[in-house]
């Protein structure tokens, strides 16, 4: 299983509605509003690295109201 955790920035007050959306998005496990540097964080997890990369590139990341993303995949093994 290969996971992801993806650190959002979206524009001030959509924190809410990017939310939401992201919760309907396939392979999105957990989603947290987060204090800091970042607004939100989501888990996501897939069964082969490619979609799980193509789950953050071409749904997460086409999300209206996102400004930013930084993606930290997970180590297999490493639990």
């Amino acid at each position: 299983m290969a996971t992801a955790y993806v650190l959002i920035n979206c524009d001030l007050g959509s924190e809410e509605s990017v939310i939401s959306e992201l919760k309907t998005i396939d392979g999105v496990k957990e989603v947290h509003g987060v204090f800091g540097a970042y607004d939100i964080l989501a888990k996501v997890e897939s069964k082969q690295v490619e979609s799980l990369r193509e789950t953050i590139t071409w749904k997460i990341r086409k999300i209206q109201k996102i400004r930013s993303t930084l993606t930290l995949m997970g180590i297999e093994g490493q639990e």
